[in-house]
């Protein structure tokens, strides 16, 4: 494997108050996204793709019980997504594996008329946008 670029992700933990219900929802979804499973222990998971991995673990050390995207810390993770179409079949199977749709009523635009995306929110309270980029108007 090549040098990742100077600044690259290299990657991000995040912990979860249960490792199952993760696992049903952020799992399926990295996978679905193209992340390949690279580590495993008892209390936890990775996922990589390229030189970037993401890990998912139900520490012992946590604090509390219930996460809270509002609170100071992550808000989110945005993902880029291959096209609108991707978008939309990641959103339909969604529901099946713990996520819910925010913003229904502005979806796909909720972020602008440029910026075709889903923003999914998984019943541990975690939130990701799936992005795909639009090209810009030729009008």
């Amino acid at each position: 494997m090549s040098r990742p670029t100077h600044g690259t992700l290299h990657h991000v933990e995040l912990w979860v108050p249960d490792l199952n219900r993760a696992l049903a929802s952020l799992g399926w979804l990295l996978e679905a996204l193209g992340y390949a499973p690279f580590q495993s222990w008892d209390a936890g998971r990775s996922w990589r793709l390229g030189p970037t991995y993401l890990v998912i673990e139900q520490s012992p050390a946590l604090t509390a019980e219930q996460y809270d995207r509002c609170r100071p810390g992550l808000n989110h993770l945005a993902f880029h997504v291959e096209d609108a179409a991707t978008v939309e079949k990641l959103t339909a199977n969604a529901s099946q594996h713990g996520w819910h749709l925010l913003f229904p009523e502005r979806h796909p635009y909720a972020g602008g008329g440029q910026h075709y995306a889903a923003y999914l929110e998984n019943d541990d309270g975690f939130e990701v946008e799936l992005v795909a980029i639009m090209p810009p108007n030729r009008n």
